[in-house]
């Protein structure tokens, strides 16, 4: 982590920075950059024992903490999260509406309720978050980082349901950019590359298709949690605030060559 190389440590003091899906993962990986920046963390997911371990990674960079389990795609208990992390940590300044599902399935082997789970995590799981933090937001005069993917860019092999939330996301982020501008609110969309060390990486990128992978993207590496952890500082920091409807891509250029080698590999490792 380098952010405290670059930006003020206590660029962030005294400023709450709430992460949906925020007990592992990218996500985990952008809530701490911003605790190593100052700011409280409030993090919601399914699973209070993975929370509660996150939230002793976040404490030891000096953050105070609200881990509230919550399933983004249930209205009450976001919620309770939400209202519990503002009373003990004061009024969310960012949102990184982070939630999300996956898994590799052609369309043709793909159930409805396999299919609605990925949308109803990610796009009203989104919409969710938004929606419940906007009275928080409206008193900070906040933003929202959503955590989209290169799927909505393009079509990828056995992704038809991460394409269409992801796609969603997106569009939902400008709509939002559009209507609560006028509140100070801004909105935008990161989309990461393939990212080691997540679940997502180990679930879409087999070992035996890594390296050649790796050859197709130009930057040839894969990336960091800090790298997009470190990019959704910026977009929250003052040196952002005229941006906002951007979808941001943080790649390493993979998505330039298009999907076609990924595709290839995918079906190879899939059998």
């Amino acid at each position: 982590m380098i952010v405290n190389d670059v930006f003020a440590k206590d660029l962030f003091a005294n400023k709450t920075v709430f992460v949906t899906g925020g007990g592992s993962g990218i996500n985990l990986g952008i809530a701490r950059n911003f605790a190593a920046l100052g700011a409280n963390i409030g993090i919601c997911g399914r699973t209070q024992a993975r929370l509660d371990a996150a939230a002793e990674e976040l404490r030891a960079l000096g953050a105070r903490v609200c881990a509230a389990a919550a399933d983004v795609r249930k209205p009450d208990a976001l919620q309770a999260a939400f209202a519990r992390s503002e009373a003990e940590l004061g009024p969310m300044h960012v949102l990184v509406c982070g939630a999300a599902g996956n898994f590799p399935c052609p369309a043709e082997a793909m159930s409805p309720n396999g299919f609605k789970a990925v949308v109803d995590i990610d796009l009203l799981g989104g919409f969710h978050s938004c929606r419940f933090a906007l009275d928080q937001l409206k008193k900070t005069r906040g933003s929202v980082i959503f955590i989209s993917a290169g799927q909505a860019l393009l079509p990828y092999q056995a992704q038809c349901h991460v394409g269409a939330a992801k796609a969603g996301i997106d569009n939902l982020m400008r709509n939002l950019a559009l209507e609560w501008g006028p509140y100070g609110i801004r909105c935008n969309s990161i989309v990461p590359g393939p990212i080691e060390g997540t679940e997502g990486f180990e679930r879409l990128l087999p070992e035996a298709m890594r390296d050649t992978f790796l050859e197709i993207i130009p930057l040839r590496r894969f990336g960091s949690v800090d790298d997009i952890g470190q990019l959704a500082v910026f977009l929250a920091s003052p040196l952002a605030t005229y941006i906002t409807g951007a979808v941001i891509v943080a790649d390493g250029g993979q998505n330039l060559p298009g999907s076609g080698i990924f595709a290839h590999l995918l079906m190879q490792a899939m059998g």
